[in-house]
């Protein structure tokens, strides 16, 4: 912003002429600083005094609210600094805790249930206690090929396993089968029943969008979408 010798009447003019001078920012890094927004600031006031209109001069109430704007201005300046260094930090303890789960199992919101060797692990999410919890399992064509039921479940995530025997005993076919979960309450069918599918971190990513676990049979996965890690 270029200074010329033209008088500043008085008035609030001058204060919003400040005002956005101060929060116009340039491209060096000085600009970037509390205390070069306060050299700016103090350089234009001193300034607007010198050239001020002799017949209409800035009395002392007018300069103490303009120093008063400055105080303003840099408070604002350093809690914007200081937010911007906690979310420089918070993002770094994300990123670590993320990296801590590479090669871990963890269990997030899905029906897909892999068999592998006649293994394979889901989960199941209750919001709240049931008397009872049904477990359907689906080949890929929608048939249930084995059911489960479990008695007085509580509330929280329950990791469960599957070791592919089919309800006629065999057992069945490596490869990727879905999981259909139900409960009751009170003889009622209950809310808040969720089926988790298993996979593992293989690595993670970090960017605009945040640090994000990349888990090949499930996706990408924010650290809340884990529900419990195993």
């Amino acid at each position: 912003m270029a200074i010329t010798n033209t008088p500043v009447t008085g008035g609030s003019t001058p204060s919003q002429a400040l005002l956005n001078a101060v929060n116009t920012r340039g491209n060096s890094g000085s600009d970037k600083s509390v205390s070069a927004d306060q050299d700016k600031f103090m350089t234009l006031l001193i300034t607007q005094l010198k050239n001020q209109d002799p017949l209409n001069p800035l009395d002392n109430a007018q300069v103490t609210s303009q120093l008063a704007q400055l105080q303003t201005v840099t408070g604002i300046n350093k809690l914007n600094e200081t937010i911007e260094s906690l979310k420089k930090d918070y993002a770094n303890s994300a990123s670590l805790q993320a990296t801590n789960l590479i090669n871990h199992g963890v269990l997030a919101a899905g029906k897909n249930l892999q068999l592998v060797s006649g293994k394979g692990l889901f989960g199941v999410e209750l919001k709240n206690a049931v008397d009872t919890l049904q477990i359907d399992i689906k080949n890929a064509a929608g048939k249930v090929v084995h059911t489960q039921t479990l008695q007085a479940v509580d509330a929280g995530v329950l990791p469960l396993g599957w070791d592919g025997k089919l309800e006629d005993g065999t057992t069945a076919a490596d490869g990727m089968y879905t999981v259909s979960v139900s409960g009751t309450l009170g003889g009622k069918a209950a809310e808040g029943v969720q089926a988790l599918t298993f996979g593992t971190v293989a690595s993670v990513s970090t960017g605009a969008g945040g640090t994000k676990l990349n888990v090949p049979a499930i996706g990408q996965l924010t650290m809340d979408d884990i529900k419990q890690v195993l």
